[in-house]
């Protein structure tokens, strides 16, 4: 039976930290426990109290089940019972018992009961306050510090005070234990970083969600925003499904084999990263041993064209840098094309419900980010992560090989905490970014906004009013910087001071060897140049993990506007228009923009080929919903239409003539044009004949070539709608739909307009919405919507007979029109009594 006769053994002491060629187990095994201690009893007793005054208990509902978790909690029992049975069987086995191994055992079974008790605790209760998801910092530093103490015993590889030997029973039972150890704190490490039995997502949202409708729930906003606190990493498997098209140039031979090079000249980088250093400390032996000058020369000469292939010190300017930068230009320029082109594509695929509701601003500023975030992306992935992390591994192999396991291990446990420390700060400032993003979108969208709407901000004498509103999202978004930029600064002084320790440690344990005559001068200059080149990209490594979660980030806003599906598609057995063969037909149809509001209830009607219909009724009755719909910009909710047809097919056979007629920012001349592309100038000014506006262009100083502005803002109101009449005249369509086509005009130009398009509609199935009646008198069918529904259909002398909906509507006009002439009249003989002077009559002077 063991007692205890001094804290150490009696060959050592605890002031003495290195002991035949490794750590001092009686300083080893006191200080590691100590920090374990310390960490969870302190930090997880501040973070204990936190949790208990100003938490909650989580609802069982919103606790996910989880086996990792039973696995985790596992782990933590086993380590608690491993440190008590190893205590126990020293006690048994050995004749005297160090104190500090009681002290181990003690304190390591205090520190990891107080971790599974916090672990416990974060199950069940949750910060209101605290908008991250996650273990906490203080878990996660605990088993990152306890694994990375198992990881310490490797120094004293050489030592026979540990039990690397494996030459007794004692030193095989020992070595089980740390197996055991380090196995479970690695697993615990890792696990962690998942955390599972935790709700993934932030406790309050979920509440909210609980709480309001699963449908309501869903409606998020244009761009499909993601929570602010949302792990950037979430679907990382989904978005890197998507980029796969856009990182392999498929079809075009010339950019994988561009591709490839890049590749291999990134491994050449590699090994020259390796050389460089080697050749430094081959010249400070050579000048220390006075070699051969024709040695020395070549090696130098080796050295410097190395160093001209490898550049500034991490690969930074090379020559092979600057040679796979040059080469890979072609395959971003095509990543880039490919991105736009087919986010452009997929956006005018989307229905007009999306266009009506979409905010320019916002579509625009996610396009610009996503696009560069891609190219950003794909650069750091393949030329900067891999790379280091390749880099890493082969300086600390090379490190073991060379020198000793030490100095492999102190770059691996700087680069542990570097990425942990640099991973779990990134991860808390990435809802500053997020809601800065958010804050730029928001002042681009009110600047786009104001700009567009210039002529209502000088009506309503508002400039100061969209100059504070402008200024306010502005203060807001440099708020929300100022977190971003001094998150940053904290995260990058976090790293230095990893680097900084890792570079002291490692530098003053090589200069002690040289000392100890166990390595040359050479080998100094070896360690420093290797140690510093490593830590240059080592530094930028967390660089480049931020700059990855900021390209997540900006690419999310792009990747929900490639989520959105189309509303309206083809079917699968959807044709061509054969449009001699067809009509146009309504049955049965019911249309709601949105729920619980139909705008079309039970429509039907049928429009043979070659006739003219006209839609006429109140404001709001749905008559331009018909017309929408039989353009497919939407789908009917109930009933059917003609939808058995290819869209193309379909809107190639139509023309339309909207209400709200808006022009690109182009010539006259274009814009006519674009009803159909291939026409030559001398078909479009015969279609502005037709329209009855080629005079008017005529006028302009430009012609045809005058600039109409953006949105045709240059023209006025019945210009752009006669622009609009002379592109639909122009595509010729087989079916034409007028949607108040004259709204705009005139008396005079009204009448030469609807001559004109009487005879382009000759022959050509026509449906009309009209708001004047006197121009749709020959109609073959008249059907007049009323809450959306047809009252009445019939001709028009037919519907004056019945009296109905049709017949009042057409007194009030005429009765209005009589109003007016009769206005008009009694204006003009004012004006010409007041033109004529007074009379005077002789016959009645002389009475």
């Amino acid at each position: 039976m063991g007692f205890i006769h001094s804290y150490c053994e009696a060959n050592s002491s605890i002031s003495h930290t290195w002991l035949d060629e490794g750590i001092s187990p009686c300083f080893y095994f006191t200080l590691v426990p100590t920090t374990l201690l310390t960490i969870a009893f302190f930090l997880g007793t501040i973070h204990r109290i936190f949790y208990q005054k100003y938490g909650t208990a989580m609802e069982p509902k919103f606790i996910p089940r989880s086996r990792l978790y039973g696995f985790q909690q596992a782990l933590s029992i086993i380590l608690l019972l491993q440190f008590l049975g190893g205590m126990a069987w020293q006690a048994a086995t050995a004749r005297e018992l160090p104190g500090y191994v009681v002290l181990y055992g003690c304190f390591s079974i205090l520190g990891w009961a107080w971790a599974v008790s916090t672990l416990r605790v974060e199950r069940r209760r949750v910060l209101i306050m605290d908008r991250t998801r996650g273990h906490s910092a203080v878990l996660l530093l605990f088993w990152a510090v306890a694994f990375s103490a198992e990881n310490l015993a490797f120094v004293s590889w050489y030592s026979p005070h540990w039990w690397w030997n494996l030459e007794n029973n004692p030193q095989q039972v020992q070595f089980a234990l740390w197996l055991m150890r380090y196995t479970a704190t690695g697993l615990l490490f890792f696990i962690g970083l998942k955390a599972p039995g935790l709700p993934r997502r932030p406790y309050m949202l979920l509440i909210n969600e609980d709480e309001r409708d699963v449908e309501n729930s869903r409606q998020v906003s244009l761009l499909g925003r993601t929570e602010e606190n949302e792990s950037t990493w979430r679907g990382f498997w989904k978005k890197v499904r998507l980029l796969v098209p856009y990182m392999w140039p498929r079809g075009n031979v010339f950019l994988q084999l561009l591709v490839l090079f890049c590749l291999g000249l990134l491994g050449v980088e590699r090994a020259i990263n390796v050389f460089v250093p080697i050749y430094y400390k081959n010249i400070v032996n050579e000048l220390t041993d006075g070699s051969s000058w024709h040695t020395l020369a070549t090696t130098v000469c080796i050295y410097v064209l190395l160093k001209f292939m490898q550049g500034g010190g991490a690969g930074a300017s090379g020559f092979v840098s600057n040679m796979r930068s040059f080469f890979w230009i072609r395959v971003q320029q095509y990543t880039n094309r490919v991105v736009q082109v087919r986010l452009f594509s997929h956006l005018h695929s989307l229905s007009l419900r999306w266009h009506l509701g979409r905010k320019t601003g916002d579509v625009l500023r996610s396009i610009d980010r996503g696009t560069s975030s891609i190219n950003s992306l794909l650069s750091y992935i393949v030329f900067s992560i891999f790379p280091t992390i390749a880099d890493i591994v082969i300086s600390i192999i090379y490190f073991i090989t060379y020198f000793n396991a030490w100095f492999g291990l102190i770059v691996f446990i700087c680069m542990a905490l570097y990425l942990t420390l640099t991973i779990i700060i990134t991860e808390w400032r990435t809802k500053y970014r997020r809601d800065m993003n958010l804050q730029d979108n928001n002042a681009k969208s009110k600047a786009v906004d104001s700009l567009l709407n210039f002529e209502t901000v000088k009506y309503y004498n508002a400039e100061n009013y969209e100059v504070s509103r402008f200024e306010d999202a502005i203060l807001k978004y440099q708020a929300s910087e100022w977190k971003t930029q001094a998150s940053l600064a904290f995260l990058n002084q976090t790293q230095n001071l990893i680097i900084g320790s890792g570079l002291l440690a490692g530098s003053l344990l090589c200069a002690y060897f040289v000392t100890e005559g166990k390595f040359r001068v050479g080998d100094f200059v070896l360690f420093g140049t290797y140690i510093i080149q490593l830590y240059t990209p080592l530094n930028w490594f967390g660089t480049y993990y931020r700059m990855i979660q900021n390209s997540f980030i900006d690419m999310e806003s792009m990747f929900k506007l490639f989520e959105e599906e189309e509303e309206v598609k083809d079917e699968v057995n959807a044709g061509n228009l054969l449009y001699k063969l067809g009509k146009v037909e309504f049955e049965n149809v019911y249309f709601s923009y949105t729920n619980g509001k139909e705008i079309l209830k039970d429509v039907s009607f049928t429009v043979l080929p070659g006739q003219t219909v006209a839609l006429v009724g109140p404001s709001g009755s749905g008559k331009s919903t018909i017309i929408r719909l039989l353009f497919r910009f939407y789908n009917v909710q109930g009933g059917c239409s003609k939808r058995t047809i290819l869209r193309t097919s379909l809107r190639a056979h139509i023309g339309v003539v909207p209400q709200d007629t808006v022009l690109f920012n182009d010539t006259i001349r274009d814009n006519i044009r674009y009803g159909r592309i291939s026409a030559s100038d001398q078909e479009v000014e015969e279609a502005a004949l037709a329209a009855d506006i080629h005079d008017k262009i005529m006028a302009f100083p430009e012609g045809y070539d005058t600039q109409v502005g953006e949105r045709g803002l240059k023209l006025s109101g019945g210009e752009k709608q006669r622009v609009a009449i002379a592109r639909t005249i122009l595509k010729a369509p087989q079916i034409i739909l007028l949607d108040e086509a004259t709204s705009a005009l005139d008396t005079q130009t009204e009448r030469n307009i609807q001559a004109s398009l009487a005879k382009v509609c000759a022959n050509r199935t026509t449906i009309v919405v009209a708001h004047r009646l006197s121009t749709i008198i020959g109609a073959d069918q008249i059907l007049v919507i009323n809450d959306g529904r047809i009252a009445e259909r019939g001709q028009h002398d037919e519907l004056l007979l019945k009296g109905g909906l049709y017949a009042e509507m057409w007194l009030n006009q005429q009765q209005a029109q009589d109003s007016d002439s009769s206005s008009e009249t009694e204006s003009k003989d004012r004006k010409s009594e007041k033109l004529q002077p007074p009379s005077t009559s002789a016959g009645h002077q002389g009475d």
